[in-house]
């Protein structure tokens, strides 16, 4: 039998049940994979709330690590045994084994272990967007990075640095400031004690960033217009705080001509190509030591709920796992 975690209607942590199911044979097209590590992200809580609709009952979580148990018809370049990750695709990680599309799966590098690519996976391909696809950045571009001690936080802080930006990180806590900093942020703003648009316009010299990168939504998208420069770029990517309420598009105008975009990951690993570039330029840069698991929650996967409950109540930073 295989544990997993599975929802039949929308609501808080506590509509997540655990169910025990038989292993099933992989169809065509599908590998049966044995999780070691499972990531948890913002993105499983919009699903299990509704804030993302998806279809019931479900399974949840996107992202694991772990190796291949059985192979199914017409897959080609994976065999039992091997190592792989993956990010994306039908719902089901939160699982003790899974079927999942070969399409869907990396194979791992020997210098990359199984909880470091559940830990990055997604933030890390997400990080890899950001800065190379939705605003190339590169030396001397000045950043705004909102949650900089959160989980894509901590992978595009130092990703950013190491390219050769400017960082600006925004926390909630003085003890999440000194783990950005630690992290590679130049300076950080206590977004509950400061204003943080003025904080940005006296630390670039009054201009404002070139791009702010702003998963928190609701709480933080007006600060983060006022705090760019003319023509910079608003990247809003989540909404840990709820959804950004409607405006009208005059007022990028009025704010010094803005460009604003809503990306997600699907869109930027579509093809199969694109998702073994995304994959191996974070799996480079973990090789590397440039980008580091900031893995600070391990859970049993039967406590899923209370992961999802922490992480909603502000009370985690870097990345968790769910550990089968």
């Amino acid at each position: 039998m295989s544990l997993s975690v599975r929802v039949e209607q929308h609501g808080g942590p506590e509509v997540m049940q655990l169910v025990d199911l038989p292993p099933q044979p992989p169809g065509p097209g599908q590998l049966r994979v044995r999780h070691q590590a499972i990531g948890l992200n913002f993105i499983d809580i919009y699903q299990r709330a509704g804030l993302y609709k998806v279809a019931l009952p479900s399974g949840m979580g996107s992202e694991a690590a772990g190796t291949v148990s059985a192979v199914g018809p017409e897959v080609s370049g994976f065999a039992v045994g091997d190592r792989i990750a993956y990010a994306g695709g039908p719902l089901g990680a939160y699982s003790e084994e899974r079927l999942l599309p070969a399409a869907n799966a990396v194979k791992l590098p020997a210098q990359v272990g199984a909880e470091a690519a559940a830990a990055l996976m997604l933030k890390g391909m997400t990080a890899w967007y950001l800065l190379h696809r939705t605003f190339p950045v590169g030396p001397g571009a000045r950043l705004l990075v909102h949650a900089a001690a959160g989980g894509v936080g901590s992978v595009l802080v130092p990703w950013a640095r190491h390219l050769g930006a400017t960082v600006i990180g925004t926390t909630g806590s003085a003890a999440k400031a000194d783990l950005a900093r630690a992290l590679g942020c130049h300076h950080v703003i206590l977004y509950r004690e400061q204003d943080v648009a003025a904080e940005v316009r006296k630390l670039t010299g009054g201009s404002g960033v070139d791009v702010v990168y702003d998963s928190v939504g609701k709480d933080t998208f007006a600060g983060s217009l006022d705090s760019l420069r003319r023509r910079g770029t608003m990247v809003s990517f989540g909404n840990a705080s709820g959804k950004v309420p409607p405006f009208e598009p005059v007022l990028l105008a009025e704010k010094g001509s803005l460009f604003l975009t809503r990306p997600r990951l699907i869109d930027h690993v579509a093809t199969r190509e694109e998702l073994e570039t995304a994959a191996n330029a974070l799996f480079a840069v973990i090789a590397s030591g440039v980008v580091q698991p900031e893995i600070r929650q391990r859970y049993p996967l039967r406590e899923a709920a209370r992961a999802h409950a922490e992480m909603e109540a502000r009370q985690t930073t870097g990345a968790s796992l769910l550990l089968p």
